[in-house]
């Protein structure tokens, strides 16, 4: 007993003269650690008779609860005397002038975005959503894309690793037609949608880059023809420019998905360095549309005699160049602050038609 009490005695006053933390957990290693001196002593209780256990036992686990005490009661002392030093180093003097609080904008794909969103709702179109990663039916050939379309190449499109079970490759979408597929193929006419989100085609310089924006407008229903695609986009441009009136001319195209196909255009003059519409003697392409194919209609489950409708397609990002005056799409996507600065816009600044858009 007199060597336990003098074991006791010496791990006392060594975590009383311990000064930091490391070297307190050091005393305790050397106490209650795997080879620890108290350790040791509780792993020979097992060499000793039931007599000399039931003696020795409890003699042993108070002298390690003792120092257990002894220890927590230092390691808490020195803690406390650690985190007030760093307090006293760590003033913060509430005399000086705070920083100034970082000012966040709204970027203009996203403002545009909620501008057309606006307008299409006041005109009656719900807004639709779908995956970013698309199979080859809803992305191609659902919607009329030969099999040889060169979209489905890998020098156009981003194709993702072949499924280890299926081999079927996915496919990052190259445009917002997919949400149209699925719409059609989930819902009865009539139907009156928009589509906005990201796309991605590999291409990259002042007026492309691999990431975009599109929103694709479709319109399903009885007796739809060439002039409600007409008025309809007519008057979005007018609206999304702010003007009286647009003046549009719709040129023949071919897109897999539509057919009769057409590109629309808005007069406009590029003189001076600055673009002005409705005046002047160029056009400038705004986007593709179209009446939806018989084709893209039996894929979706529609009977194209008895239904049909248009379909058009545009890039956000695009017309928020135009529209506020971006001369290249790549510092859209650099997350430059200084950027964002000078073309961002508040976040109170929502449109909507009543108090305006921009």
């Amino acid at each position: 007993m007199t060597d336990l009490a003098q074991l006791e005695t010496e791990l006392i006053n060594a975590i009383g003269a311990a000064e930091t933390v490391a070297a307190l957990e050091e005393v305790r290693v050397a106490a209650l650690g795997k080879s620890g001196s108290i350790s040791l002593l509780l792993k020979g209780m097992g060499q000793l008779s039931p007599d000399e256990r039931r003696e020795r036992g409890p003699v042993l686990n108070g002298l390690r609860d003792r120092v257990t005490t002894a220890l927590n009661a230092r390691k808490a002392d020195l803690e406390a005397s650690e985190l007030n030093a760093r307090l006293l180093t760590e003033r913060v003097d509430l005399t000086l002038p705070s920083r100034p609080r970082r000012k966040g904008g709204v970027h203009p794909t996203m403002q545009v975005m909620d501008e057309m969103i606006a307008i299409f709702a006041e005109m009656g179109f719900a807004v639709a959503e779908g995956p970013d990663i698309e199979d080859d039916f809803h992305n191609f050939t659902a919607l009329n894309f030969p099999p040889k379309h060169p979209a489905r190449e890998m020098h156009d499109t981003f194709f993702l690793k072949p499924d280890a079970e299926t081999g079927e490759r996915k496919v990052l979408r190259t445009h917002t037609s997919p949400v149209q597929v699925r719409t059609m193929m989930s819902q009865k006419p009539p139907i009156r949608i928009i589509a906005p989100g990201r796309t991605f085609r590999k291409d990259s310089d002042a007026t492309h880059t691999p990431m975009f924006h599109q929103i694709e407008g479709l319109v399903i229903d009885r007796d739809v023809n060439m002039g409600h695609l007409k008025t309809t986009l007519e008057t979005f441009m007018a609206r999304f420019f702010e003007l009286d009136d647009v003046q549009a001319r719709f040129r023949p195209h071919h897109f897999p998905f539509t057919e009769p196909s057409a590109e629309m255009d808005i007069r406009c003059d590029r003189s001076g360095g600055k673009l002005v519409l409705n005046t002047g003697e160029d056009w400038l392409e705004i986007l593709g549309c179209g009446m939806v194919h018989p084709n893209v209609l039996i894929a979706c489950g529609l009977d194209p005699d008895e239904y049909q409708g248009f379909a058009f397609g545009m890039g956000v990002d695009r017309l928020a160049m135009l529209k506020y005056g971006v001369s290249d799409l790549r510092p859209m996507f650099d997350a430059d602050t200084r950027w964002l600065a000078h073309y961002g816009f508040s976040a109170f600044q929502a449109p909507n038609p009543a108090s305006g858009l921009s």
